[in-house]
């Protein structure tokens, strides 16, 4: 999956290709414009902090960003990020005038791009994919699942509770914290159980989209759930759902999933997590994968 960059970050170089996370930066600036130069040539602008009159025309920016493109280029540099606020927004147009392109937009600020580099743009798109997670919170004991059916929804499927994960969350925290929202049961994430990739999806507009289920393990019982979401939630016997028509696809598919893993084992279908420390200092990711079999002793 594409990662959620961010163009005020800077450049690092992985595979041929420009990513931004974090990295060493020095002040760069030339007759026109100021900006922030990474050790791979690349140079941040933000028009936010380079003490542009607030009225400035166009036509007088479009000036000052030729002669800093004219010096960046004599000192080859590689690529320009531009980063532009709302009230600057006549900026976006006469940067266009010079090549610069929309990378992406967030709140307050638009960020606009320029390759100036030898070849094609090296520089990474935006993220591309919206990242959906559910929770299948399995009672061991009775082998009942949770399930809703959605009030929005033109068909009125049973399926797992979950909705869209929040920047910088975990995919376990959103199935924990959706299926709290949806149905008011208390849970702990178990296991990731499986993954579906869909492109041009309706609901991302029109970009690709994940969807993520995991196996949570209830720690209340008592349904209390949410009326604006939900047309109705009950736990229901997994052999009921793996077979029955008033469900998705998907869900059935998980159902018979779940329904190995109480009879062969759950360790037969699980994917669980590890955290283990990034490449970069201070950092830490967390690894999905079978289990591995114990190390004999020796």
């Amino acid at each position: 999956m594409a990662a959620r960059s961010s163009a005020s970050k800077l450049f690092s170089l992985t595979r041929g290709r420009f990513f931004s996370p974090a990295s060493r930066t020095a002040s760069g600036s030339c007759g026109g414009l100021t900006g922030k130069v990474d050790r791979f040539g690349g140079v941040t602008v933000n028009l936010a902090e380079v003490g542009l009159p607030a009225d400035v025309s166009e036509s007088l920016f479009s000036r000052l960003l030729q002669e800093s493109l004219s010096q960046w280029k004599a000192e080859g540099k590689v690529a320009v990020w531009l980063r532009v606020p709302i009230s600057l927004s006549r900026c976006a147009a006469a940067a266009s005038t010079h090549g610069f392109t929309f990378h992406h937009a967030a709140h307050d600020q638009a960020v606009l791009a320029l390759w100036l580099g030898d070849g094609e743009s090296r520089l990474p798109g935006f993220a591309t994919h919206q990242i959906g997670v559910a929770g299948a919170v399995v009672d061991e004991s009775n082998g009942k699942v949770l399930v809703v059916q959605d009030r929005n929804k033109t068909k009125n499927a049973w399926k797992f509770p979950g909705g869209l994960s929040d920047p910088g969350e975990n995919i376990g925290a959103t199935a924990v914290r959706e299926v709290l929202e949806e149905t008011g049961v208390r849970s702990e994430f178990r296991s990731l159980l499986s993954i579906r990739q869909q492109h041009n999806h309706p609901g991302a507009f029109g970009m690709s989209d994940m969807y993520i289920i995991c196996r949570l393990r209830p720690l209340t019982y008592d349904i209390n759930f949410c009326t604006q979401e939900c047309l109705r939630c009950e736990w229901l016997g997994l052999a009921e759902l793996a077979k029955t028509d008033n469900t998705t696809p998907i869900t059935s598919r998980v159902a018979k999933l779940l329904l190995h893993g109480l009879e062969q084992g759950f360790d037969k279908i699980d994917l669980t997590m590890e955290e283990l420390p990034a490449v970069y200092s201070g950092m830490f990711y967390q690894l999905y994968h079978r289990q591995l079999p114990p190390t004999p002793k020796s």
